[in-house]
């Protein structure tokens, strides 16, 4: 049982991750919008090189003063059809082999556990299992589906994030293989795991979150009568749980896909010195509200990973029923 919870999650969550894969790219390039690039100067501008659409010449710079009015919003839609281009359509699976050893790794453990200590958990008299417990068993596994799974989270961001380098700053990965070899070669074996802090205590928001909720969710629509169990019922839990997933780790998903993402020059200080230090740069130069950017697509993409996830999950627990 221990290991069928294991398959019966892996393949629900790599049917999820590479259906919503591009939805996952433009959250996170509107995640890194706003930063301020390494290679600035003192007297650059702190105008937002993402949201940039017409870069104003020197004298302009020198007597008009930038407000942040200056500045437009770029929204997911604008950000996908900027990347499609620019870059091409294929463009919006960058880092796709990324996504599928990350879901391999990753959500399969976490899947995994989660169903174990589900099973071990559960009240055998009443077949239900407290909030508190599915809660903890979420963080549980969460975390450690998280630490196994950081190098291919850590190798996603920087391919998805590569097209809105300039040219000659991009890494140029060729697939996830590629990504690992070349940190593991030039950043050294620890890079794998830049993050890995953020990346548990994303992981463990998400999965308590998410599989909590939707199992919550469901045994109520089941236990008050709304709807029979059925795909109905499986839809509505999954996106409310999405929804619930999105609005607690939108702030921590920020932080980890830029201090992930950043570039470390040998001999410099690196532009963060960890996820306190990110955020409190982000807050300062961009607000508070910059924690949520990318949230219209993060519960765009949450929406519909939590929905085929279950969806999926609960089809291939009927097929795999009698193994």
């Amino acid at each position: 049982m221990g290991v069928k919870g294991f398959v019966e999650g892996g393949i629900a969550s790599i049917i999820a991750g590479c259906s919503t894969h591009p939805l996952d790219l433009i959250k996170v390039r509107m995640q890194l919008q706003g930063e301020t690039p390494i290679s600035s100067t003192p007297s650059s501008s702190p105008l937002r090189p993402a949201l940039a659409f017409h870069p104003a010449n020197h004298a302009t710079q020198a007597h008009v003063p930038i407000t942040p009015r200056a500045v437009p919003r770029v929204g997911p839609v604008t950000v996908g059809v900027r990347i499609v281009t620019q870059e091409g359509v294929a463009a919006l699976f960058s880092g796709i082999s990324a996504t599928v050893l990350r879901q391999t790794l990753y959500s399969t453990t976490r899947m995994g556990l989660y169903d174990m200590l589900k099973q071990k958990w559960t009240d055998p008299k009443t077949n239900n299992m407290p909030l508190g417990r599915k809660i903890i068993a979420g963080l549980i596994a969460g975390g450690i589906g998280a630490a196994v799974g950081n190098p291919a989270d850590v190798a996603m961001v920087r391919m998805q994030a590569d097209g809105r380098l300039p040219a000659a700053q991009r890494r140029n990965y060729k697939s996830v293989v590629d990504a690992i070899t070349q940190m593991s070669k030039n950043e050294g074996i620890t890079s794998l795991w830049r993050g890995s802090s953020l990346t548990v205590n994303r992981a463990m928001l998400v999965t308590a979150s998410q599989l909590a909720s939707y199992d919550q969710f469901k045994e109520m629509i089941l236990e008050k009568g709304l709807m029979k169990d059925g795909l109905g019922t499986h839809v509505t839990a999954s996106f409310a749980a999405g929804f619930v997933a999105a609005v607690v780790t939108n702030p921590v998903d920020v932080i980890k896909t830029r201090v992930m993402n950043m570039k470390v020059e040998p001999g410099t200080a690196p532009p963060y010195n960890g996820a306190i230090d990110c955020a409190m740069k982000t807050i300062k130069a961009e607000g508070p509200m910059a924690l949520y950017k990318g949230f219209i697509p993060t519960i765009s993409r949450q929406g519909p990973f939590t929905i085929v996830l279950f969806v999926t999950l609960e089809q291939v627990r009927k097929l795999l029923k009698d193994f």
